[in-house]
């Protein structure tokens, strides 16, 4: 019976400077595939940052195109040219803030407040994006929130006396009156309900007046029912009266033909 010897691996019939020849090579290589790999991660960073800029730039010059039609009243062309502007940069809270006021001119006090919303969302240490955001809350009728915003506001820009003398003195103002309001909503509310809930007088139905007052009707419509009062009317159009009793009826004239009771 044929036994089984140990068998040599593949790899050790390759000669040791065969093996030597190809590692050099292979680290050749590796160096030559690193570069090429820096080089292309360099490029691909490079080709970023100059499309970056030409955002921003194209960014920058339809913020100010849309800034001058604003100032000629032409509201939506400005926010066409911004909404453009956030497609490249989404970033800009300027943007947002701009928008919002142009919104707020449009009297469009929901659309106002999300883009003064997301301009603060971008930027929290803008002082003119809270003020921008106090005036939409305040269009929108949201006094309390609205005087957050200013106070926010005022915190960033203690010095700032537009938003001391008009914006919040003016919210302030309007909030105190709608507390008013309120008060004296609530007022005449528990007035209304005091009245609703007052008593039913107890009326005494067995005095000696209702008790006279009935007994005289009682004589009054015994009388009636005794005696029958007619209303005659002639055809010359006389109303005469005639009062018939049961044991001696009275019967009109064959001259009478309407008759009323």
């Amino acid at each position: 019976m044929a036994s089984f010897g140990w068998k040599r691996k593949i790899g050790e019939k390759v000669s040791k400077a065969t093996s030597q020849q190809f590692e050099a090579e292979a680290a050749d290589d590796k160096d030559v595939a690193e570069e090429d790999d820096a080089n292309w991660v360099h490029a691909t960073k490079r080709r970023k940052e100059i499309l970056l800029e030409d955002c921003v730039k194209k960014s920058k010059e339809l913020k100010e195109e849309g800034a001058n039609l604003a100032e000629k009243t032409r509201y939506r062309e400005a926010i066409r040219k911004w909404d453009e502007a956030l497609q490249l940069t989404p970033e800009d809270a300027t943007l947002y803030e701009m928008k919002s006021q142009v919104l707020m001119s449009l009297h469009e006090m929901f659309p106002a407040v999300h883009a003064a919303e997301m301009a603060v969302q971008r930027n929290p240490r803008s002082w003119d994006a809270w003020q921008t955001l106090g005036r939409a809350q305040l269009g929108l009728g949201e006094i309390a929130l609205a005087i957050r915003s200013f106070q926010v506001s005022l915190h960033i820009f203690p010095m700032n006396p537009e938003v001391w003398k008009e914006d919040l003195s003016w919210a302030r103002k309007l909030y105190e009156q709608q507390k008013a309001t309120k008060t004296g909503a609530v007022h005449t509310l528990a007035k209304v309900k005091e009245h609703a809930q007052e008593p039913i007088p107890d009326y005494d139905f067995e005095s000696d007046e209702v008790v006279a007052v009935c007994a005289a009707i009682a004589e009054k419509e015994k009388a009636l029912s005794e005696a029958k009062t007619l209303v005659i009317v002639s055809a010359s159009g006389t109303v005469e009266t005639v009062i018939e009793k049961e044991d001696c009826p009275a019967t009109p004239d064959e001259t009478l033909f309407i008759r009323a009771r």
